[in-house]
């Protein structure tokens, strides 16, 4: 008996390590990696939410603080502030400690800092709140291409990168209309409480549910070599490594000039823009920065899966910052659009816009692919430096134009003033598109 139950449990254990060693052949299925991958897409999507958010409640803002337009772009953009910087540091993290760590780590900490945002009473600490928020977020965009890169095929890699600008614009869209009709109900600090403990509920699961690699769930991996051996480069080895590669740099310049008008648009000028100029409703300014901002989500994966086709990077994105820069001058310089006319052109820039998601493909081609993460992170800061800088500026070149009148503590601006301020974000928006010329084309293969 005791000789047959060995051998049943030789045989036993035999063929649990057959079943092991298949399992640790045989690549994860495509439902497993979205499941983690979306962990990421989550904390994304409430990102984008923070970063638009303030374009939906500017008149509560500046009633309650008493902000002029240069104070209202200053308190948007220390968002992007914190989050520019934390790119490249993002990208080391990644690359060195992995995106599970990373991802429950900024997840908490926005956890934290949205609470600060809403329940504090005085300009600072507002401030404080908006700051942690950027830096907190930050994490999430490089973390999922990081989990795309290992969990995923190659040939998806272009199309998750568009499905996560996707769910970063759901978030953005969710900060439209549906955020004014819930400020309207509830009032924005207790909307924005319970982002904030929504936010903190997801940095749980993320740590319970989400690995770095798929051999850390028993199956073999996309990624060359394993994601818990670490690059061999110093954090600052690897950051010197990545900007050896010249098309780094020119993504790095183009991508935030055609990324920049949609965020200071979409994400902070548009509204009051829209509400003065052509006398809509919030929520109706709203709903129409929102078309920019689904369109630019809708594009994302067709301009990806293109870029694939094609097998071509450079022409992609070449195109799509001309034909966004021609159709912003449409918007800025031909006052009184027809309204099924204004829709149309701010689709369209919305889908020609898109084209920044190739951007990241781009780098992760042109550079070393253990640093993939490292690429990725400065990429994605040149995508926000736009933002950062175009939203303040714009604020300031109101203040300074001296027009305009005030309602109910509320400065109203003339168009001149706009036009002057958008007409910054056109002259950017050229000479990033002029810097896609002088980059090296990778035909969709890893030339690094």
């Amino acid at each position: 008996m005791a000789g047959d139950g060995g051998v049943c449990l030789g045989s036993s254990a035999k063929a649990f390590k057959r079943a092991r060693i298949a399992m640790a052949t045989r690549l994860p299925p495509f439902s497993a990696a979205l499941l983690v991958w979306s962990f990421g897409a989550a904390l994304y999507l409430i990102g984008f939410f923070q970063r638009v958010a303030p374009a939906v409640i500017t008149t509560e803002l500046m009633g309650e603080f008493g902000l002029t337009a240069a104070a209202l772009g200053n308190l948007s953009a220390l968002y992007f502030y914190t989050y520019v910087a934390m790119q490249i540091p993002t990208g080391v993290l990644v690359d060195h400690f992995g995106p599970r760590r990373v991802l429950t780590a900024g997840a908490a900490l926005a956890c934290v800092a949205t609470l600060l945002f809403s329940l504090s009473s005085g300009f600072g600490l507002v401030a404080t709140g908006r700051l942690a928020i950027g830096a907190s977020v930050a994490v999430a965009f490089v973390s999922m291409l990081k989990l795309a890169a290992h969990w995923a095929s190659p040939s998806r890699f272009a199309m998750l990168s568009g499905l996560a600008l996707a769910c970063g614009v759901i978030g953005g869209v969710t900060a439209g209309v549906p955020l004014r009709l819930a400020v309207d109900g509830f009032g924005w600090r207790n909307v924005m409480l319970g982002v904030g403990i929504a936010t903190g509920v997801l940095a749980v699961f993320t740590w319970w549910v989400v690995r770095d690699d798929p051999r850390e769930r028993g199956y073999s991996g996309f990624a060359e070599g394993d994601s818990r051996v670490r690059p061999v480069h110093t954090m600052l080895g690897g950051i010197r490594e990545v900007l050896r590669y010249p098309n780094v740099w020119f993504s790095f310049v183009a991508c935030g000039a055609i990324t920049g008008p949609v965020l200071a648009f979409g994400g902070l000028w548009g509204v009051p823009f829209l509400v003065t100029h052509y006398g809509m409703s919030t929520a109706n300014a709203a709903f129409v920065t929102s078309v920019l901002l689904v369109a630019w989500a809708v594009g994302g994966p067709i301009v990806g899966a293109l870029s694939d086709r094609l097998q071509r990077r450079k022409a992609p994105i070449a195109v799509g910052g001309i034909v966004a820069t021609i159709l912003w001058c449409v918007v800025i310089w031909v006052p009184g659009l027809p309204y099924p006319v204004l829709l149309a052109v701010l689709a369209l820039i919305g889908l020609a816009s898109a084209v920044i998601i190739i951007g990241f493909a781009f780098v992760k081609e042109s550079a070393p692919a253990t640093l993939a993460g490292t690429a990725s992170g400065i990429a994605n800061m040149g995508n926000m430096l736009g933002g950062m800088v175009m939203q303040p500026v714009i604020g300031r070149i109101l203040d300074a134009s001296g027009s305009g009148s005030v309602d109910h503590g509320v400065r109203i601006y003339e168009l001149s003033a706009y036009q002057a301020g958008f007409g910054f974000m056109l002259v950017w928006l050229g000479l990033g598109t002029v810097a896609v010329f002088f980059s090296r084309e990778t035909r969709c293969r890893q030339i690094a």
